[in-house]
């Protein structure tokens, strides 16, 4: 079932979704699992699977030389998506990127989806390789998440690439994208921010799912200035907790996002982690029972792989 069919479903009550990133090379799909499970009991419809696009690594070689390669850390998008509808009669939500894909390669892998049965997609335009300063766009691929929605868009009617055309049975994927409630972080302004976002919406996106923010304020004033140049596609919030001290360092670097003073003066009063993942709980409980009762679609969480925070605010919100 499309993401806007569980929305409409749902006849105002809002869902719970997370996110998750597919284990490292050579792992066991079961940590996966592991992980999965405690979050089952709140009825998520569906689960979002990460991609990652391609990073350099280095071999040390005899005499000290280093050999430089291209790998991918966390393959297997896909089939992780595969066995979730297999396990849990669940819809999942595979990430589809620009960076680091050919357009070529990003068709492979939709008419893969489609084969499965996948009905959703989240289409991003991906992050710089951490060698580089910004983002530098895959040679034959998508520029930016406008082009590759355009690029699924054009699948959902049946126009393939390079006009080769071997069937009539047309993809109908649902289309998400991201949002950013207090910008990209490579936006000049926050009015700028929003036409990309409508260009997104006008190619063909379906729903918008922001990144995170810790300031609820943040959400509701993006989601009126959306409106008001003319986004009415549904809008689902992100929402991560904190769990270390770390976070208030690297999330505002990474994401170029505000921390709430009260918030970072809580963190700054633990006396370690475990404590500072409580403060995270707590301000995540009250920032989902606002969204809640504000009437939000959904509230969808960044999980990065680990449950019991997650699970300690669902149960006190759904």
């Amino acid at each position: 079932m499309k993401i806007t069919e569980h929305i409409n479903k749902a006849k105002g009550k809002t869902l719970f979704s997370f996110e998750i990133v597919p284990p490292l090379k050579g792992q066991n799909i079961q940590k996966l699992y592991d992980n999965i499970d405690p979050l089952m009991e709140f009825n998520p419809p569906f689960i979002d699977v990460t991609t990652s696009r391609e990073e350099r690594v280095y071999i040390k070689k005899e005499g000290g030389l280093l050999e430089q390669k291209v790998t991918r850390m966390r393959p297997g998008t896909v089939g992780i998506c595969a066995s979730l509808m297999h396990k849990y009669d669940i819809d999942p939500v595979p990430h589809v990127l620009c960076g680091g894909f050919t357009k070529e390669e990003t068709e492979y892998v939709l008419v893969d989806c489609h084969y499965l049965g996948i009905e959703n997609v989240m289409a991003l335009r991906g992050d710089a390789m951490k060698h580089e300063s910004y983002f530098i766009p895959q040679k034959e691929g998508n520029n930016y998440a406008s082009n590759l929605v355009s690029q699924i868009n054009d699948l959902n009617q049946g126009k393939y690439l390079h006009e080769i055309i071997e069937t009539t049975y047309n993809s109908n994927f649902c289309i998400g994208v991201a949002g950013y409630p207090e910008k990209h972080l490579e936006s000049p302004s926050m009015a700028s921010d929003l036409r990309k976002l409508k260009e997104k919406v006008d190619a063909g996106a379906d729903y918008i799912v922001t990144q995170m923010f810790f300031d609820n304020k943040k959400y509701f004033d993006f989601v009126k200035a959306a409106k008001e140049i003319g986004i009415d596609v549904p809008i689902i919030p992100g929402i991560k907790p904190i769990a270390i001290k770390r976070h208030l360092n690297i999330l505002p670097q990474v994401f170029r996002l505000n921390l709430p003073d009260m918030l970072v003066n809580e963190v700054e009063k633990c006396v370690d982690n475990k404590a500072i993942r409580q403060v995270g709980i707590e301000w995540a409980i009250a920032q989902s029972k606002e969204l809640k009762g504000a009437g939000v679609p959904v509230v969808h969480y960044y999980s990065m792989g680990k449950s019991d925070n997650i699970k300690a605010i669902a149960s006190q919100v759904f």
